[in-house]
């Protein structure tokens, strides 16, 4: 299939440098970039037979066998669908999914998606999976049927991540969305926490988001700050709960104020049940990188290119397949070697002083966005970690930042934009497909759903 770059004009606002929203222009966030390694992946192996989600684990040793893990070669292109224009919920405001498709969420019961919308309501919407087409134009692909509006999940509790609840003054977005037992999970972030305001992070609502009264929240999640936990969330193969101690992972990465995160890919596992019945709910880390330990790589180098992880960095979604021995980690990195400041398509300007502004450099970023983080050029990019490493973090073996994925790798898309951002990502067991949200991919700032399958 061709692969073509279908570059848009926009200004990029990713939730400060290394988050992932993709903001419409004259959005306040900064921009930022993404990346890849050339780390070779490992050959995969052959996928051992499903295990239904509801299935309890048969002991707290890992399964005694299982696919192998999962390389570059493992990931095959099924193609790709298109999200419906226009509003869809209250005109008053931001109800598009434009400049949205962050928090993915697979439904199974519908063979649908939960993702939020605009990014700057941060509003919850349900869209069923059409024909997944492998096409060479935008116009073969098959757009997504809607079918729940997007409205506010958290019935105007947004904001309350403080202490007690204390609401905050300033933006909070949707870090992540999980359906388990009956039940519309989520998680919360703040947007630029510099006074480390968040206690909370996470909530739960109703699969039907016309009802009202549902939601429950916000609660704490473990003992880490609430930045390490409050974005993308994924169900754990029941043949590895008991192994890692829990049936879902949470995790984050790469916001604003590096210190308060991860530098690089972070998950805990948690119980979902434990939302409203434990404070904190316990959570275990079982990778992370907190201020102190760049394994992958320092946030403050400006001098060489590392993909695995930079200014640039964003880790946006985690799948964690059935029947394989490996936890992927989807988003983007740079490619190029770090830089803070103006962005400018004019090369011959790179790190040179920024006229009236002391102390600001311009950086070489055709892919735009706004005065921040950049590491042109950019790349969709996977993070591939060995489940057995996750397990020695959570029985005291290692520490969170002593484990390394085992590659690292870029993906090839069609319809790649320069900035290349990938928003979420979701999987869905029963039919092996991963959903990859890429950001603005499509005409006016709506995102597309890529489609990959896994194959030994």
């Amino acid at each position: 299939m061709a692969r073509f770059a279908l570059t848009l004009a926009l200004l990029l606002g990713l939730g400060g440098c290394g988050s992932t929203a993709s903001s419409p222009p004259d959005a306040a966030a900064p921009a930022d970039g993404a990346a890849r390694t050339d780390a070779g992946p490992p050959d995969g192996g052959t996928p051992d037979a499903p295990v239904t989600a509801d299935a309890s684990p048969q002991s707290d040793a890992p399964p005694a066998f299982d696919g192998g893990l999962v390389g570059a070669a493992n990931l095959v292109y099924q193609g790709a669908f298109r999200l419906p224009g226009g509003n869809h919920g209250d005109p008053n405001v931001y109800d598009t999914f434009a400049y949205g498709g962050t928090a993915l969420a697979y439904h199974a019961a519908h063979d649908s998606l939960f993702l939020v919308g605009h990014d700057w309501d941060q509003l919850a919407g349900e869209i069923g999976i059409p024909a997944i087409v492998d096409g060479d134009n935008l116009s073969d692909l098959a757009t997504a049927p809607v079918l729940q509006d997007v409205t506010d999940v958290t019935e105007g509790h947004m904001a309350e991540l403080g202490a007690g609840g204390a609401a905050y003054s300033d933006t909070v977005k949707v870090g992540g969305l999980m359906v388990d037992a009956g039940r519309l999970l989520g998680s919360l972030y703040i947007y630029y926490d510099a006074a480390s305001f968040a206690r909370r992070s996470h909530f739960t609502s109703g699969l039907d988001l016309a009802v009202q009264g549902d939601f429950a929240g916000t609660y704490t999640v473990g003992q880490q700050n609430p930045a390490f936990v409050g974005g993308y969330m994924a169900p754990v193969p029941a043949a590895w709960r008991g192994a890692l101690g829990g049936p879902a992972l949470t995790g984050n990465c790469c916001l604003s104020i590096i210190s308060r995160t991860s530098t690089g890919p972070a998950a805990s596992v948690f119980d979902p049940a434990d939302l409203g019945q434990a404070d904190p709910v316990p959570a275990s880390p079982v990778v992370g990188y907190p201020n102190g330990h760049p394994t992958l790589g320092e946030w403050g180098n400006t001098t060489v290119a590392n993909p695995r992880y930079n200014q640039g960095t964003q880790v946006t979604g985690v799948v964690f397949p059935e029947g394989w021995r490996s936890v992927l980690f989807f988003g983007r990195t740079g490619l190029g070697v770090p830089c803070y400041g103006e962005p400018t398509d004019n090369q011959a300007l790179d790190r040179q002083p920024v006229p009236g502004e002391p102390g600001v450099v311009y950086c070489y970023d055709p892919a735009g966005g706004g005065k921040g983080c950049h590491a042109y050029p950019y790349a969709y990019y996977v993070w591939a970690y060995d489940v057995l490493d996750l397990v020695q973090v959570k029985n005291g073996q290692k520490e969170q930042w002593e484990i390394e994925p085992y590659a690292t790798w870029a993906l090839d898309l069609p319809f790649a934009s320069d900035d290349r951002a990938i928003s979420g990502a979701a999987y869905d067991p029963q039919h092996g497909r991963i959903f990859l949200s890429q950001a603005h991919g499509d005409a006016s700032g709506l995102p597309l759903i890529h489609v990959l399958g896994l194959t030994p």
